[in-house]
């Protein structure tokens, strides 16, 4: 059986962070996704979910220096848990989606596509 771990996620950044580290520029970010449905009372919901992006320039991406909060993009890559103990003894995991693809959606061609 072959292993596959591959994500692609479209949404909204949130936070940004670049940073350098020695020659390449590193950039950590959020992406927001939404997930709607009906509830047991037939009330539309929207469920945001938060997802932690690290992405290495020189990745088959768009410049991470572009990357701006409240832009669309879609992501593709891989995803990693990070497992530590924090101050007060527990023990916690972080998930995260390492890129290798990152570009920026323009969202107006995206909702015309959808239509």
């Amino acid at each position: 059986m072959e292993h596959l771990n591959s994500v692609t996620l479209r949404g909204y950044v949130g936070n940004v962070r670049i940073m350098d580290v020695q020659d390449r520029k590193v950039a950590n970010f959020s992406v927001a996704t939404n997930f709607a449905f009906k509830n047991s009372n037939g009330e539309a919901v929207i469920e945001t979910t938060w997802h932690n992006v690290t992405a290495w320039s020189g990745c088959k991406s768009a410049d991470i220096t572009a990357i701006k909060k409240g832009i669309a993009v879609e992501v593709e890559g891989r995803i990693r848990a990070n497992r530590y103990t924090a101050s007060d003894g527990e023990s916690r995991v972080i998930y995260e989606v390492l890129a290798r693809d990152v570009k920026i959606i323009d969202v107006q061609l995206a909702c015309e596509n959808y239509q």
